[in-house]
């Protein structure tokens, strides 16, 4: 049996609990296509001690989307996401979306199947100056309603009375802004005299498309680039589904076709 028959399949540990009976068919497909070692890990640190040691076996990992950015990231890090072969996933849990948008079908009988017998997708990389690694795409920060300030039993009556003796129309929620400094190769899209609603940021055919939402009246700024720069104050950023920060400065940078994921054969380019 050659090297790519070989499989190590992790089976997070999330998974196990939420969702035993698709872990075992999983198991049960795998097992029945190829020679796979079976780890069951507990812990982070076992989930990266198992990767390590997995010589030339293919690495798979059944688990939801959390556990795929896992894989990826402690691959990245080991710099062996390029020339160690190609990442699977059958993905079971509450949050498998991303493993979706990336090709993978959501059946676990399928997605089983696309590790055997499927082909490799080449996708692009978003990484960071920390070595933090993105998949799908990013986003800083999402709008959202600000929240009001805790008020004491006597500014809430008086606020009650106000509006009971006042007739108008509910105010509009305020949306959170910040202040940040965007640039995309170097170029200037967005300083830190215009407050900014959203920046998103996705990586696709070698590029970064980056879109950056004012609270102006005007169209949003997009650019395509290599390298993506925020900085400012303070502020939070959600790479797939990781909340990452606070920070002053981030930069995130494009690996064209950096890693490999195992879909099926008929599945979209």
């Amino acid at each position: 049996m050659s090297a790519p028959d070989q499989l190590l399949v992790v089976i997070d540990p999330v998974a196990r609990r939420m969702d035993g009976e698709s872990v075992r068919i999983a198991k049960d497909v795998l097992c029945a296509g190829a020679r796979a070692k079976i780890c069951l890990p507990e812990t982070g640190k076992e989930f990266a001690r198992a990767l390590a040691r997995r010589g030339r076996r293919r690495p798979v990992v059944i688990g939801d989307d959390r556990a795929l950015l896992r894989t990826v990231g402690l691959l990245h890090r080991e710099r062996e996401l390029a020339a160690g072969g190609p990442v699977s996933v059958v993905p079971v849990g509450s949050t498998v979306s991303l493993a979706r948008s990336l090709g993978v079908p959501t059946s676990t009988v399928a997605a089983a199947r696309a590790v055997l017998d499927g082909r490799v997708r080449r996708l692009d990389l978003l990484v960071d100056d920390s070595d933090g690694v993105v998949l799908g795409g990013l986003r800083i920060p999402a709008a959202s309603p600000a929240r009001l300030p805790p008020s004491s039993v006597w500014t809430t009556c008086r606020t009650l009375v106000r509006t009971l003796s006042l007739a108008g129309p509910a105010p509009t929620p305020a949306l959170r802004t910040y202040r940040l400094r965007v640039e995309a190769d170097g170029v200037l899209m967005s300083d830190l005299d215009v407050p900014v609603e959203d920046v998103s940021v996705r990586s696709r055919d070698g590029r970064a498309e980056v879109l950056v939402r004012g609270t102006g009246s005007g169209s949003p700024v997009r650019a395509e680039a290599l390298t993506v720069t925020v900085s400012g104050p303070d502020f939070r950023y959600r790479a797939d589904e990781v909340v990452g920060g606070p920070v002053r400065t981030r930069t995130w940078t494009v690996r064209e076709a950096a890693w490999g994921l195992m879909v099926p054969v008929g599945a979209e380019a």
